[in-house]
């Protein structure tokens, strides 16, 4: 069964993203991921949610969305993305 991870970026150093940017593909597709969305424009429909710049990402599975989120390769790249944003993200399993 598929897993999504949903993560909204409120980006506050843009220079300081690009790092992030440039190594992180390569950490998602290391465990089967793969984009579905990234930073696509929003609009509400509904509720009080603010989106800024939405990525969403499909794993092969819940496991493997978790292997990859606390994965050497990523972990570091957490650090780098925490410095130049602001980041709410959770992660649903498909149907």
């Amino acid at each position: 069964m598929a897993a999504y991870v949903i993560a909204n970026f409120e980006l506050r150093d843009p220079e300081g993203i690009k790092e992030y940017s440039r190594q992180v593909l390569a950490t998602i597709e290391k465990y089967g991921g793969r984009y579905l969305v990234r930073v696509g424009a929003a609009e509400i429909l509904e509720g009080d949610f603010v989106p800024n710049r939405v990525v969403v990402l499909e794993f092969p599975s819940v496991e493997r969305a978790k292997e990859w989120y606390s994965s050497p390769e990523y972990r570091p790249l957490i650090e780098l993305r925490q410095r130049a944003s602001h980041c709410d993200a959770f992660m649903v399993a498909g149907v």
